[in-house]
């Protein structure tokens, strides 16, 4: 495996090492079923001008923002892309997350368990991993109260058939550090500021090399995507806003290459960030035309068509109708909360319905 110019490659997912900027590699690691097919992992070292007798020499030469999912097919892809480098996984003293799913966070802790490295995750996402550290819980367990007051029924029939599988806490075991809004890490030859971005997690964070003019933007500002939001074991009241909100805070800051977590590198946060505001403003019109007379983020969410191919909601896998509805509540509680519908809850189910 050689080290490539990004960019140059069309394909984005293709298994490579790919140099984004001085010291700073994408490392794209495929995923095993999911409809994005790969996750860039992001290593950061030394610039190649820097001494190693400067005042950060003893810092950590070799971090990873994100770490991949733990499977085998990754594990040996980055593997590779570090041995290309001149590094192994045992040599990665630092893994900087930035939020608790698993394509993200789960290689790391398995790592984690051979060579010691350590975790820095959002503080945000600590009720999530107290949640996921329940040894009781079953897999989308969490997720059954929002379906249910989505009046999604049939899903939650599908996710208690499928109650008795095996949920290892062993595989959400905290990090090592509860990365702050605003705390400033300090690596050789760069410095990330990690900056608060809540919205397709409760504890997403992002980190801006404002040095290199790079914003390591893992799951919150995507190039060609929009994130899922309101589909997490520990939700919060509303989402939406937090992302929306989320997103003007990026908008304010200075402009910076955008460096996401699926995708190409792009030139431009603030033009995607520009892109995915006017598109939640779209998408808030359409779900209060699809309440009509009233009705249930279910009932809703199926007159939505779904992803860039317009699907209908029935047209997609059971997993992603729920992430689907979710997004469709995400969406009609923010439109109550603007005065936009009225929402009553009757028997634990919200009815959304026009002012």
């Amino acid at each position: 495996m050689q080290i490539e110019p990004d960019g140059a490659e069309p394909d984005w997912t293709r298994p490579g090492v790919y140099e984004v900027d001085p010291g700073v590699y994408r490392i794209p690691l495929p995923l095993p079923t999911d409809g994005l097919r790969a996750v860039n992992v992001y290593a950061l070292t030394r610039r190649p001008s820097t001494s190693t007798s400067s005042s950060t020499s003893g810092a950590d030469p070799l971090v990873l923002v994100d770490s991949g999912w733990a499977i085998d097919e990754a594990r040996l892809a980055l593997e590779t892309a570090l041995d290309t480098l001149g590094h192994s996984l045992a040599e990665v003293p630092r893994f900087l997350v930035t939020h608790v799913h698993r394509d993200h966070y789960a290689m790391a802790v398995t790592v984690r368990r051979e060579f010691g490295n350590r975790i820095g995750l959002g503080a945000g996402e600590e009720p999530t991993i107290r949640v996921l550290n329940d040894p009781d819980r079953r897999p989308l367990s969490g997720h059954i109260a929002t379906l249910r007051r989505c009046g999604a029924f049939d899903l939650v029939a599908w996710v208690e058939a499928r109650n008795g599988q095996l949920h290892d806490p062993a595989d959400w075991t905290p990090p090592d550090e509860w990365l702050a809004d605003d705390l400033d890490i300090a690596l050789p030859s760069r410095t990330l500021r990690v900056v608060a971005t809540p919205g397709h997690t409760r504890g997403h964070v992002v980190f801006d090399d404002a040095g290199a003019g790079l914003l390591f933007a893992g799951d919150h500002v995507l190039p060609h995507i929009t994130p899922s939001i309101g589909f997490e074991p520990a939700p919060t009241e509303l989402p939406l806003g937090d992302y929306l909100d989320s997103l003007r805070l990026v908008r304010g800051r200075a402009d910076r290459r955008l460096l996401p977590a699926h995708g190409p590198v792009s030139p431009s946060v603030h033009h995607r960030v520009d892109e995915l505001l006017a598109h939640h403003g779209r998408r808030l019109d359409q779900a209060a035309a699809a309440v009509g007379d009233g009705g249930t983020a279910f009932e809703a969410s199926g007159r939505l068509t779904w992803t860039r191919r317009e699907r209908t909601l029935s047209e997609l896998d059971p997993f992603n109708q729920m992430l689907a509805i979710s997004e469709t509540a995400a969406h009609l509680d923010l439109l109550a909360v603007q005065g936009r519908l009225t929402v009553t809850t009757a028997d634990g189910v919200a009815h959304y319905a026009p002012v």
